[in-house]
């Protein structure tokens, strides 16, 4: 990758071999194509961007010219890319990615805490432990910008190889060889009740026993879902009451006894603080759970990326070590 002054700012280019010779992108093209292909859309791009659509599709003319190859299809409801569009989109985001790895590692050189970090997680976690981590981390960094994206576990794992995100803290992600596992926790799912609920005074529970209340479940779009189905004895069945993929109302019903819901511990770590929920591992198989946070295996993290993940790892260790 090559950096051209353009005004006040390094931007990135790169060559892509065409029939007629080398082509040379620079970051504003960069941006336009990877935009166009999130969106499906030049003129949704075009507005995220706050360029013309006019602009962002001559982009894309010229570089389909230089290729003589289409890199999107144009469909009634939107553009998708083509298999030659496949192969840009990865190159593009690979350089995007590069060069903003170069620019913090130079502003590391400087002694600045600068640069972007990006984070894939789900609903749940999202809502819990990781807003903690991210507002303790703001508290110490508040140079160092977070984004968070939200998905459930195939989702998640794609944004990461994808590299639409540096990295990823979820759970039982399955192994992919496009991912290093950078570190992983175990820990125990379980049920969640109000403090005068009868099983509240239980070390631990069974599933069956819990089976005997209303249950307010995850509904199938969170994996959490998948986890209680895995507990549940090989001849009952799941009744519940709510279905629901708020983890909030899940646990504002379960403040109401007799009503029960499962969540993992880390989930509710204020309302226990608070009195206000009860936590009870579950017993037998399907009930332990593996939190992994991983980057992808191609590259390396930017200095922030690296910083931040060391964080988020020493903060989980430390809240479930406690646990």
């Amino acid at each position: 990758m090559k950096m051209v002054r353009c005004g006040d700012n390094l931007e990135p280019t790169t060559r892509i071999p065409s029939g007629n010779g080398p082509i040379m992108l620079h970051g504003r093209a960069l941006r336009y194509i990877d935009e166009v292909a999130r969106q499906g859309s030049i003129r949704k791009a075009a507005k995220t961007l706050h360029v013309a659509a006019s602009a962002v599709n001559r982009y894309i003319l010229e570089l389909e010219e230089e290729f003589q190859a289409p890199i999107f299809e144009r469909l009634p409801r939107g553009l998708k890319l083509t298999s030659s569009g496949e192969i840009l989109i990865q190159h593009i985001r690979e350089t995007l990615q590069a060069h903003q790895r170069m620019r913090a590692q130079i502003q590391s050189l400087k002694g600045l805490h600068r640069g972007e970090v990006v984070l894939a997680t789900m609903a749940t976690l999202a809502a819990g432990c990781i807003a903690d981590i991210v507002s303790a981390y703001r508290e110490k960094h508040p140079q160092v910008r977070l984004r968070i994206m939200v998905g459930d576990r195939a989702g998640v794992t794609e944004m990461v190889a994808l590299g639409q995100a540096d990295m990823a803290i979820a759970y039982n992600l399955p192994d992919d060889s496009r991912l290093q596992r950078a570190a992983e926790f175990r820990h125990v799912f379980g049920a969640v009740v109000a403090p005068d609920h009868p099983l509240s005074v239980r070390k631990s529970v069974r599933m069956s026993e819990c089976l005997l209340y209303p249950l307010v479940l995850a509904d199938r779009s969170l994996s959490l879902r998948e986890v209680v189905e895995a507990t549940v004895p090989a001849r009952a069945t799941l009744s519940p009451v709510v279905e629901t993929n708020s983890m909030e109302l899940m646990k504002r019903l379960a403040r109401t006894a007799p009503h029960i819901t499962f969540l993992n511990r880390l989930d509710i770590d204020r309302e226990m603080a608070t009195g206000d929920l009860v936590f009870i591992p579950l017993t037998g198989t399907g009930s332990l759970q593996k939190l992994n946070i991983l980057h992808r295996a191609r590259g390396s993290l930017s200095p922030a990326g690296s910083h931040f993940m060391q964080f988020a790892q020493e903060r989980l260790a430390t809240s479930l070590g406690e646990q």
